[in-house]
């Protein structure tokens, strides 16, 4: 359960309702998922979160697959159930295939256990 009122679109102020149009656009959907609906609790939050989204998530160096698949390792270390989801998702509509979620899972659970050795143990660097 959100913590907060989810605001719906019918709800929303015109400035809430502009970056709710731009999300729907940018990611050809009908609705704005509640992550975002939460956020709108505050506006100019809402407004810098989506931009920030749509120049780090946008085009660059890296492709969308890697930074979905670097999101999902963040969500899953972070233990952002939401996250985790919906980028999983986003992921799977890139291409990402089963094999490739299943060792992307494999490499997660292996830097977690050698980071928890080497944070333990504290070993220095060479």
């Amino acid at each position: 359960m959100a913590t907060v009122k989810l605001i719906q679109y019918e709800d929303a102020t015109p400035e809430v309702q502009a970056v709710f149009d731009d999300i729907k656009a940018a990611r050809k959907v009908e609705d704005v998922n509640n992550f975002w609906k939460a956020l709108a609790n505050q506006p100019d939050n809402l407004k810098r979160v989506w931009q920030n989204v749509k120049e780090v998530m946008g085009a660059g160096a890296l492709d969308p697959m890697t930074k979905e698949l670097i999101y999902i390792a963040v969500s899953i270390m972070n233990s952002c159930d939401y996250c985790t989801h919906t980028h999983t998702a986003a992921a799977k509509s890139k291409g990402m295939t089963d094999a490739q979620y299943q060792e992307l899972l494999s490499v997660i659970a292996l830097a977690s256990t050698t980071n928890a050795y080497a944070n333990g143990l504290k070993v220095p660097l060479d």
